[in-house]
Protein backbone atom coordinates (compact mmCIF):
# COMPACT_ATOMS: atom_id res chain seq x y z
CA UNK A 1 0.00 0.00 0.00
CA UNK A 2 1.36 3.39 -0.92
CA UNK A 3 1.28 6.36 1.42
CA UNK A 4 -1.32 7.94 -0.88
CA UNK A 5 -3.54 4.86 -0.54
CA UNK A 6 -3.06 4.86 3.23
CA UNK A 7 -3.96 8.56 3.44
CA UNK A 8 -7.10 7.97 1.36
CA UNK A 9 -8.11 4.95 3.47
CA UNK A 10 -7.85 7.00 6.67
CA UNK A 11 -9.82 9.87 5.14
CA UNK A 12 -12.55 7.55 3.82
CA UNK A 13 -13.30 5.91 7.20
CA UNK A 14 -16.90 6.65 8.19
CA UNK A 15 -19.58 5.54 10.60
CA UNK A 16 -21.95 3.41 8.55
CA UNK A 17 -25.10 2.45 10.43
CA UNK A 18 -27.02 -0.87 10.38
CA UNK A 19 -29.94 0.37 8.25
CA UNK A 20 -27.38 0.61 5.40
CA UNK A 21 -26.15 -2.99 5.80
CA UNK A 22 -26.95 -5.71 3.26
CA UNK A 23 -27.82 -9.27 4.07
CA UNK A 24 -24.42 -10.64 3.15
CA UNK A 25 -22.17 -12.68 5.37
CA UNK A 26 -18.83 -11.32 6.45
CA UNK A 27 -16.48 -14.26 6.15
CA UNK A 28 -14.78 -15.64 9.22
CA UNK A 29 -11.47 -15.02 7.45
CA UNK A 30 -12.21 -11.27 7.20
CA UNK A 31 -13.44 -11.09 10.80
CA UNK A 32 -10.23 -12.80 11.93
CA UNK A 33 -8.17 -10.28 9.92
CA UNK A 34 -10.08 -7.40 11.52
CA UNK A 35 -9.33 -8.84 14.97
CA UNK A 36 -5.70 -9.59 14.09
CA UNK A 37 -5.18 -5.97 13.01
CA UNK A 38 -6.75 -4.80 16.27
CA UNK A 39 -4.22 -6.90 18.12
CA UNK A 40 -1.37 -4.78 16.73
CA UNK A 41 -2.51 -1.52 18.30
CA UNK A 42 -0.05 0.34 20.50
CA UNK A 43 -0.16 -0.72 24.15
CA UNK A 44 1.79 0.76 27.05
CA UNK A 45 3.67 -1.88 29.07
CA UNK A 46 2.33 -4.46 26.60
CA UNK A 47 -0.83 -4.97 28.64
CA UNK A 48 -2.86 -5.55 25.44
CA UNK A 49 -6.08 -4.60 27.27
CA UNK A 50 -8.47 -5.19 24.36
CA UNK A 51 -10.88 -8.08 24.64
CA UNK A 52 -13.53 -8.90 22.07
CA UNK A 53 -16.76 -10.89 22.15
CA UNK A 54 -17.86 -11.78 18.60
CA UNK A 55 -21.59 -12.20 18.11
CA UNK A 56 -23.12 -13.80 15.02
CA UNK A 57 -26.17 -15.90 14.19
CA UNK A 58 -28.67 -16.39 17.02
CA UNK A 59 -26.35 -14.57 19.45
CA UNK A 60 -27.44 -11.37 17.67
CA UNK A 61 -31.07 -12.16 18.56
CA UNK A 62 -30.10 -12.73 22.19
CA UNK A 63 -28.21 -9.42 22.23
CA UNK A 64 -31.20 -7.57 20.74
CA UNK A 65 -33.52 -9.12 23.34
CA UNK A 66 -31.15 -8.13 26.17
CA UNK A 67 -30.84 -4.55 24.89
CA UNK A 68 -34.62 -4.15 24.57
CA UNK A 69 -35.26 -5.61 28.03
CA UNK A 70 -32.52 -3.42 29.55
CA UNK A 71 -33.90 -0.27 27.91
CA UNK A 72 -37.44 -0.92 29.13
CA UNK A 73 -36.26 -1.85 32.64
CA UNK A 74 -33.80 1.03 33.09
CA UNK A 75 -35.45 3.91 31.25
CA UNK A 76 -38.28 5.69 33.06
CA UNK A 77 -41.54 5.10 31.20
CA UNK A 78 -42.04 8.82 30.47
CA UNK A 79 -38.58 8.95 28.85
CA UNK A 80 -38.94 5.87 26.68
CA UNK A 81 -38.99 6.57 22.98
CA UNK A 82 -40.58 4.13 20.53
CA UNK A 83 -38.16 5.03 17.72
CA UNK A 84 -35.14 4.49 19.98
CA UNK A 85 -36.55 1.18 21.19
CA UNK A 86 -37.06 0.07 17.57
CA UNK A 87 -33.46 1.03 16.72
CA UNK A 88 -32.12 -0.83 19.76
CA UNK A 89 -34.06 -3.93 18.72
CA UNK A 90 -33.14 -3.83 15.03
CA UNK A 91 -29.46 -2.79 14.96
CA UNK A 92 -28.07 -6.16 16.08
CA UNK A 93 -30.39 -8.00 13.70
CA UNK A 94 -29.40 -5.88 10.70
CA UNK A 95 -25.73 -6.53 11.42
CA UNK A 96 -23.91 -9.60 10.19
CA UNK A 97 -21.55 -9.37 13.12
CA UNK A 98 -21.39 -7.36 16.33
CA UNK A 99 -18.15 -7.22 18.24
CA UNK A 100 -18.37 -6.22 21.89
CA UNK A 101 -15.38 -4.00 22.61
CA UNK A 102 -14.11 -4.84 26.07
CA UNK A 103 -11.15 -3.79 28.15
CA UNK A 104 -9.19 -5.83 30.67
CA UNK A 105 -7.93 -3.27 33.17
CA UNK A 106 -4.53 -3.57 34.87
CA UNK A 107 -5.02 -1.08 37.72
CA UNK A 108 -1.71 -1.90 39.39
CA UNK A 109 0.22 -1.11 36.20
CA UNK A 110 -1.56 1.71 34.37
CA UNK A 111 -4.29 4.31 34.79
CA UNK A 112 -7.58 3.47 33.05
CA UNK A 113 -7.15 6.24 30.48
CA UNK A 114 -4.05 4.55 29.05
CA UNK A 115 -5.92 1.26 28.70
CA UNK A 116 -8.90 3.03 27.12
CA UNK A 117 -6.52 4.75 24.68
CA UNK A 118 -5.02 1.38 23.71
CA UNK A 119 -8.46 -0.15 23.15
CA UNK A 120 -9.47 2.89 21.10
CA UNK A 121 -6.38 2.44 18.92
CA UNK A 122 -7.36 -1.22 18.44
CA UNK A 123 -10.85 -0.12 17.38
CA UNK A 124 -9.37 2.36 14.90
CA UNK A 125 -7.36 -0.51 13.38
CA UNK A 126 -10.59 -2.52 13.13
CA UNK A 127 -12.45 0.40 11.57
CA UNK A 128 -9.76 0.98 8.97
CA UNK A 129 -9.69 -2.72 8.14
CA UNK A 130 -13.47 -2.70 7.71
CA UNK A 131 -13.13 0.33 5.44
CA UNK A 132 -10.53 -1.48 3.32
CA UNK A 133 -12.91 -4.46 2.94
CA UNK A 134 -15.89 -2.17 2.20
CA UNK A 135 -17.62 -3.26 5.38
CA UNK A 136 -19.71 -0.66 7.12
CA UNK A 137 -19.32 -0.35 10.86
CA UNK A 138 -19.81 1.96 13.76
CA UNK A 139 -18.93 2.03 17.45
CA UNK A 140 -21.95 2.38 19.68
CA UNK A 141 -21.78 2.81 23.44
CA UNK A 142 -25.34 2.62 24.77
CA UNK A 143 -26.12 3.01 28.46
CA UNK A 144 -26.75 -0.72 28.68
CA UNK A 145 -23.02 -1.47 28.45
CA UNK A 146 -22.76 -0.56 32.12
CA UNK A 147 -25.03 -3.54 32.84
CA UNK A 148 -23.87 -6.00 30.18
CA UNK A 149 -21.38 -7.83 32.39
CA UNK A 150 -23.70 -10.74 33.12
CA UNK A 151 -24.64 -11.15 29.46
CA UNK A 152 -20.99 -11.60 28.52
CA UNK A 153 -19.74 -13.10 31.78
CA UNK A 154 -17.01 -10.48 31.97
CA UNK A 155 -13.89 -11.33 33.95
CA UNK A 156 -12.74 -9.43 37.01
CA UNK A 157 -11.42 -5.98 35.99
CA UNK A 158 -13.01 -6.39 32.55
CA UNK A 159 -15.46 -3.80 31.29
CA UNK A 160 -17.41 -3.31 28.07
CA UNK A 161 -16.81 -0.07 26.14
CA UNK A 162 -19.41 -0.61 23.45
CA UNK A 163 -20.30 -2.53 20.32
CA UNK A 164 -18.84 -2.45 16.83
CA UNK A 165 -21.81 -3.11 14.54
CA UNK A 166 -20.65 -4.48 11.16
CA UNK A 167 -22.19 -5.32 7.80
CA UNK A 168 -21.47 -5.19 4.10
CA UNK A 169 -22.75 -1.98 2.61
CA UNK A 170 -23.13 -0.15 -0.64
CA UNK A 171 -23.87 3.12 1.13
CA UNK A 172 -22.64 6.26 -0.54
CA UNK A 173 -20.10 7.76 1.77
CA UNK A 174 -20.69 11.40 2.63
CA UNK A 175 -17.77 13.79 2.46
CA UNK A 176 -16.09 14.26 5.81
CA UNK A 177 -16.01 17.71 7.28
CA UNK A 178 -13.00 18.58 9.36
CA UNK A 179 -11.75 21.97 10.41
CA UNK A 180 -8.23 22.60 9.14
CA UNK A 181 -5.52 20.93 11.20
CA UNK A 182 -3.71 24.28 11.38
CA UNK A 183 -6.47 25.48 13.73
CA UNK A 184 -5.64 22.67 16.16
CA UNK A 185 -1.86 22.83 16.28
CA UNK A 186 0.71 24.97 17.99
CA UNK A 187 4.26 24.55 16.73
CA UNK A 188 6.96 25.05 19.34
CA UNK A 189 10.39 25.29 17.80
CA UNK A 190 12.41 26.91 20.57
Amino acid sequence: MSTTELNELIKSRRSIFPPSYREQEISEEIINQILENANFAPTHKLTEPWRFKILRGTALQRLAAFLVEDYIKNTPTEQQNEMKLKKIAENPLRSNCVIAICMQRHPALLPDWEEIAAVSAAVQNMWLTCTAYQIGCYWSSPGSIARIGDFFELAENETCLGFLYMGHTEATLPATKRTPIEEKCVWINE
